[in-house]
């Protein structure tokens, strides 16, 4: 295809009333994105193809290496912060159609509950959702597309990385993603504004990895060993426990 079919075929998909902005280098797109809601601008996809501070959950750090997908959805969302933080299954949603888009199959694509997006049962995002002034949003998620981190620089029992390219043979620009994924994420949330959480939540079931299977659920101070049932209106993960079911609101998941 060429660069002016590529153009004119993101301009025919891409979601009316949000920008689209592509950066050389960023110290995080969430930043920026906070930067350009603090300054008076719009609902954009902030592209970062550098990071020098990239950061994931709780303050991690995240590897930033050039080729993977930096971006960010600045936002205005409905509803208080509740609703707002539900768009982090809207995001893994949007991320896991675009994937399956480029690649061209389902096999091997799912979600782990809250937000990952795995592939082949290993670990290829992260997506960060951070709270700014006057009710705006940012949608923060990191790909892998070419790289990821060595085992090593995960904890122990957590899911292993890896990229679309080791895992499909596949190689796609950041570029690519983001005209995936930024039509994916406008047709959740039209779905969510209409419906509310429901039609996103049995979306995301769908597609749902152990579901039905034992997990280990850890929050910060307990440990919950049970089968994986569901995720209830409000996105807490649903557990059966040798003591009854359980909703959990956040923990890390092992498997």
């Amino acid at each position: 295809m060429s660069a002016e079919a590529s153009a004119s075929q993101t301009a025919a998909t891409w979601p009316v009333g949000t920008g689209r902005v592509v950066l050389s280098e960023v110290d995080t797109t969430n930043a920026e994105a906070a930067r350009r809601a603090a300054a008076g601008e719009g609902a954009q996809w902030i592209l970062g193809l550098s990071q020098t501070a990239g950061r994931g959950r709780r303050g991690r750090p995240w590897v930033s290496p050039a080729g993977n997908f930096y971006g960010t959805l600045l936002m205005k969302p409905t509803g208080g912060p509740a609703e707002a933080a539900l768009r982090s299954f809207i995001a893994a949603l949007a991320l896991r159609d675009a994937l399956v888009g480029l690649t061209g199959s389902e096999a091997g694509i799912g979600l782990k509950w809250p937000n990952d997006v795995l592939v082949n049962g290993g670990k290829i995002s992260g997506i960060l959702l951070e709270g700014l002034p006057d009710g705006w949003l940012a949608v923060g998620i990191g790909v892998n597309l070419i790289s990821a981190p060595d085992v090593s620089a995960v904890e122990p029992g957590a899911t292993r990385p890896v990229s679309v390219l080791s895992e499909t043979g596949q190689r796609f620009t950041p570029e690519d993603l983001l005209d995936r994924i930024a039509p994916a994420f406008a047709r959740y949330e039209a779905l969510f504004r209409a419906y509310g959480f429901a039609p996103v939540r049995e979306a995301w079931l769908a597609g749902a990895v152990r579901l039905g299977s034992e997990i280990t659920a850890r929050t910060g101070r307990e440990t919950h060993i049970g089968i994986f049932r569901s995720i209830d209106a409000t996105g807490a993960l649903i557990l059966e426990t040798a003591n009854g079911r359980i909703a959990i609101p956040a923990a890390d998941i092992y498997f």
